[in-house]
């Protein structure tokens, strides 16, 4: 029995605190973000956190950190609370063991002694036959006298959850209809032998309790899927669970090499993201458009209009490939959408210790507000402020020495010379003076403006490339423009 259309929509997003949030964690949670917001649903935030070995205070700070940095808010869970509370798993053991308690008492589960080396025997061997390799129902039906004679031998039984010996059919929200036979869905643990639920008893136990209508989770779940179902179903029969939910398979997110990306990828932390300068509307953007488009013909949208579109039929199945190089230009289309005011905000952490390296009294807030509107138009990500302004607020511009070896070719030190003659008796206050200006020593010297300018701009930021040239010049001043291009030129005759 499946959640009826009508329902109101519950959606879940339930990961483990371990380790760095990664995008394509962030990807499934912005998905059944924008599902619920699009159906006016509840958004449920829930911490799976029943592994202690992994799990740390760190990783569950981080987790509510970086969702509150992406802007997404939660109808339940953490810092919110619920009719559902506690939302981390952790504090709801007592409830899974009654849970599998009941299992047991019912049929729909039973207790496993078989060791690890004999699963593996038997594993091996049905390998070898060319039949499924799953467990093969060892400890399904044991007599009282077995039970004894395992007990005897102080082995401590794991708890399994007994399937029905049925095929499983269920429509996929992006797959379609899929089918799973008995003998490829073998009866699975739920409890350790040590008491401890496994994954398989508390997702779906959780799943049930907080009523949830709808499973929109990666494609490296969607083999579990006819098991929970099962599950789902016993606990209908035990008036535990209401209905089963719908589920939908989120495409995988390739990597390098055409691999699934990981935790272990480098590209794949969020903090790597956070801490290059990426907006999270920009990132956000950008991942929607893993496995899902707003149209064929448009890239760049807000979440509000993610939000009314989004429709989990139109997510395509296919393996969706990360490109940085397209997740760096769309965050650039962001940073060019904000307000000039929203833009230096943002710029703020990359303007100061530990990012900038000139002394904090050196920054002069006039000149960042002037030149903060050339650079909202060149930057990808907004570390990149730093590099671009540092000219403004060394005492010297950074030497590059490949850019001084490509700006400074024979001839450069007589173009310098004609052109701080010209910006000496030029008009400060204005660019395009400062434009007339270096053209006219260009056309002194036979060179076009692009050639022209490269020396002054070298001279001036220690770069061939930055902000609009003639602007930076004028912000930066007469006095230490021309000081600066007397250094090139001392440097050049040395």
């Amino acid at each position: 029995m499946a959640s009826a259309p009508g329902s109101p929509v519950r959606v879940r997003f339930c990961p483990s605190p371990t380790g760095n949030p990664h995008v394509g964690l962030v990807r499934t949670a912005l998905f059944n973000w924008a599902f619920a917001r699009h159906h006016g649903g509840t958004l449920v935030f829930r911490i799976e956190d029943t592994d202690a070995a992994r799990d740390s205070e760190e990783s569950y700070a981080q987790l509510l950190d970086s969702m509150r940095w992406l802007g997404f808010d939660w109808d339940e869970g953490p810092e919110v609370g619920g009719p559902h509370a506690p939302y981390r798993q952790s504090q709801r053991m007592d409830l899974y063991q009654e849970v599998g308690q009941k299992l047991l008492e019912a049929g729909h589960a039973y207790h496993c002694y078989c060791s690890q080396e004999e699963l593996d025997s038997r594993r091996e061997a049905a390998r070898s036959a060319g039949k499924p390799s799953g467990y093969d129902g060892h400890c399904r039906e044991l007599t009282a006298q077995q039970v004894a004679e395992y007990q005897a031998q102080d082995r401590r039984p794991i708890v399994r959850f007994r399937m029905p010996d049925e095929t499983i059919i269920f429509t996929d929200l992006v797959r379609g209809e899929l089918t799973f036979t008995p003998e490829n869905v073998p009866d699975y643990g739920i409890v350790r032998a040590n008491g401890a639920p496994l994954y398989t008893l508390v997702n779906p136990v959780d799943d049930a309790l907080m009523e949830i209508t709808h499973v929109l989770r990666g494609e490296d779940l969607l083999s579990s899927t006819p098991r929970q179902i099962a599950l789902y179903n016993a606990l209908i029969e035990l008036g535990i669970a209401k209905s089963v939910p719908a589920f939908g398979h989120l495409p995988y997110v390739m990597g390098e090499g055409n691999k699934k990306l990981s935790k272990r990828d480098p590209q794949s932390s969020l903090n790597l993201y956070r801490e290059r300068g990426f907006l999270p509307e920009g990132l956000l953007n950008y991942l929607s458009l893993l496995g899902w488009s707003l149209s064929a013909d448009r890239d760049i949208f807000t979440m509000d209009e993610m939000v009314a579109a989004f429709d989990i039929a139109d997510v395509n199945p296919n393996p969706a490939r990360f490109d940085l190089k397209k997740c760096e230009a769309i965050n650039g289309d962001h940073i060019r959408l904000l307000e000039v005011k929203d833009f230096t905000e943002r710029c703020a952490p990359w303007l100061r210790a530990p990012f900038a390296p000139w002394a904090p009294e050196a920054f002069d807030e006039a000149k960042w507000l002037a030149v903060a509107p050339h650079a909202q138009t060149r930057l990808k990500v907004l570390s990149e402020i730093t590099d671009n302004v540092d000219f403004l607020f060394l005492p010297e511009p950074v030497q590059d020495e490949a850019s001084w070896a490509k700006a400074m070719k024979e001839g450069s030190d007589a173009l310098l010379r004609t052109a701080r003659e010209k910006l000496e008796s030029a008009d400060w206050t204005s660019a395009e003076a400062l434009k007339e200006a270096v053209l006219a020593a260009g056309e002194t010297h036979g060179l076009k403006l692009g050639k022209a300018q490269a020396p002054v701009r070298v001279a001036v930021t220690g770069r061939t490339v930055g902000l609009p040239l003639f602007e930076s010049l004028e912000i930066l001043g007469k006095e230490k423009t021309l000081a600066r291009i007397d250094a090139a030129l001392a440097k050049l005759a040395a």
